[in-house]
């Protein structure tokens, strides 16, 4: 029960520190949470720390250069990566935390926050991309209590990266969401959807975050 409390109190505190755009004391809250979690024999849930190393990672990995994030929350992801990327598109459909992230994000003009619905401004930003992108989809698809889960959203995203002639990579949060409750498909039946529709990508799960990549592609 304690250590419950601890990890609340850890969330409203770093909560508060990016609101206030204190970037760098929320990111050592990530590190104490990535400790905390080690510390814990490493539990199913993915601490922050490790989701924007492995955005990071994949990053470099594929020689990507633009990063698209669906769901920016209070922008610790993009916070952690303005540095990794030349360009990054992120998509809020809240309207309080899409104007908290332009005015937090405002000094950086390589960052662009767009307010919206993710299922129509991917396909749109999608087709005016002129290189291959790092797309972290993290906007609640199956991982969040009280989101609408229906599968449209994610499909008609994924439908618009995969399809496209540029060699997209394409993470996505919260794999533990997919569980096949309340309209959501299993990790399984998601992966086979989309290697049957996209045989020439590859799907891996670790670490809760689902990896699609590009079969035979050299990193």
């Amino acid at each position: 029960m304690k250590r419950y409390y601890c990890f609340a109190r850890m969330r409203i505190i770093r909560k508060v520190l990016v609101r206030s755009n204190t970037h760098l004391p929320a990111q050592f809250l990530n590190y104490a949470d990535f400790l905390w979690w080690k510390a814990r024999g490493s539990p199913p849930r993915t601490p922050h720390l490790i989701k924007q190393r492995t955005v990071a990672e994949y990053g470099e990995r594929y020689g990507l250069h633009t990063l698209v994030e669906t769901g920016t929350y209070y922008g610790d992801m993009v916070g952690a990566m303005r540095s990794r990327f030349a360009e990054i598109f992120s998509i809020e459909s809240d309207p309080e935390l899409a104007a908290h992230a332009a005015r937090r994000f405002g000094p950086y003009p390589h960052i662009h926050i767009v307010r919206g619905d993710s299922q129509v401004l991917v396909p749109s930003l999608v087709l005016h991309l002129t290189e291959p992108a790092l797309f972290w989809l993290d906007a609640g698809y199956y991982g969040w209590a009280g989101e609408q889960r229906t599968r449209e959203r994610l499909d008609i995203e994924l439908k618009a990266i995969l399809s496209d002639t540029k060699p997209h990579i394409v993470l996505i949060d919260d794999a533990q969401g997919f569980n096949g409750l309340n309209a959501a498909p299993t990790v399984g039946e998601f992966s086979r959807q989309i290697e049957t529709s996209f045989p020439q990508r590859n799907v891996e799960v670790a670490q809760q975050i689902i990896r699609i990549t590009l079969r035979n592609q050299s990193p």
